[in-house]
């Protein structure tokens, strides 16, 4: 296995607690990944997510684009994002790894972490973005940062554009899928494990495509209802920690433990929570005919090889939620404009291609799909390579 270009280990002052940096690669200099705070996270896990991000990165390359792919990074602090002290355990991290964030390392929010509570402690800090590690690389900085900063300011049915994004391109992802299988959308149930910006933004595109929507899962538990749940009304109880107003239910809809989100029948399981949430232990319990990773690593790998031999398409995170890290590059380097119409057609069209050519490369080699995702970056980061030097 090819060794990271860089990886930081800090360990917090005050509490003891560890947060980790990885770069796994840069390109023209620069990478690209974000900060995850959660208990129990590793240098393992970061350091998985970085190649994650790479291969994410290098898959969305296209030679006509503004955009050129950045390498893959990623951060992960070791706490609990709910702990009182979690904003200061931030700001500290954060004070430690300033070379790397103003030089080398974009970063934006995962999970455990808002993209506005990042910002409010950089600026406290006097950071100038968290993205500012791009900024040479761009032709007009004033008229990029300007558009992006608009796209920022875009609402679609009451939600921000940016927490959009990654939701259309998960809820692509499946009704691809579901293309390749020739089943109909209304005919299909699904089911979405977290309900945070990319789960309730899947669930919310699924439901609009005529896909029943029978259950999500929080912190809390599961909200299920056989007959279809009311994406909408659930997003508007929603808290800024992606948990649904258990207050404010439909008719019909009913509550379960957290521990049986395998247990409610769906065609299409969407993974939008946690990572490593499908193991070797749980895998038996996957019924559905789709598994769409929208979360970072859902599925181990010795899960997904049993899903695969079974017959179950797999579609890797390192497609399904690659729109939650391109679009803003994409509106950033002028490739799509800072408006809803633009971003969902761009997103659109470029996870169904790669979802397409994913299975199809899998299929022919007989490979697991995160396999043949891998192996068209690879090409990719070949042409990237030759055309802008070697990256590290």
């Amino acid at each position: 296995m090819r060794e990271p270009y860089l990886q930081v280990t800090w360990t917090d002052p005050v509490t003891g607690c560890h947060g980790y940096l990885v770069i796994d690669r840069l390109v023209r200099g620069v990478s690209s990944g974000g900060l995850r705070m959660r208990a129990g996270c590793t240098l393992d896990e970061v350091r998985g997510l970085a190649a994650g991000v790479s291969v994410k990165e290098a898959l969305n390359y296209d030679p006509t684009g503004r955009y050129i792919p950045l390498g893959g990074a990623k951060g992960g602090i070791d706490w609990d994002p709910y702990d009182p002290r979690a904003t200061d355990v931030l700001r500290r991290y954060l004070t430690a790894m300033r070379p790397y964030v103003e030089r080398f390392w974009t970063m934006g929010e995962d999970l455990g972490l808002r993209q506005s509570t990042i910002d409010k402690v950089l600026a406290e800090l006097g950071f100038s973005s968290s993205i500012q590690a791009v900024y040479p690389l761009l032709d007009d900085e004033r008229a990029a940062r300007a558009r992006l900063r608009k796209a920022f300011q875009v609402r679609v049915g009451g939600l921000k554009l940016e927490d959009l994004v990654g939701g259309c391109g998960v809820a692509e992802a499946a009704l691809t899928a579901l293309d390749r299988l020739h089943l109909p959308v209304g005919e299909v149930r699904a089911f979405v494990q977290g309900f945070g910006a990319v789960g309730g933004s899947t669930a919310r595109f699924l439901s609009e495509a005529g896909v029943r929507v029978v259950g999500i899962a929080d912190v809390k538990g599961i909200v299920a209802n056989q007959d279809g749940l009311d994406v909408e009304r659930l997003l508007r109880g929603r808290d800024s920690h992606g948990v649904a107003d258990r207050d404010d239910l439909a008719p019909g809809d009913h509550l379960l433990p957290g521990d049986q989100w395998l247990d409610v029948d769906a065609e299409v399981l969407v993974p939008a929570a946690v990572s490593y949430a499908v193991d070797e232990r749980n895998v038996d319990q996957v019924r559905s005919r789709v598994v769409v990773e929208a979360a970072n690593m859902p599925v181990l790998p010795e899960a997904e090889r049993r899903l695969v031999q079974r017959g179950t398409l797999v579609i890797p995170d390192v497609v399904a939620n690659s729109a939650s890290n391109t679009w803003s590059w994409w509106t950033l380097f002028g490739d799509v404009q800072p408006d809803s119409e633009s971003a969902f057609a761009k997103i659109r069209s470029t996870t169904r291609r790669l979802v397409t050519a994913v299975l199809d490369e899998a299929d022919r080699a007989a490979i697991t799909p995160r396999a043949a995702a891998a192996r068209i970056a690879d090409l990719a980061v070949r042409d990237i390579d030759a055309k802008f030097g070697s990256a590290a």
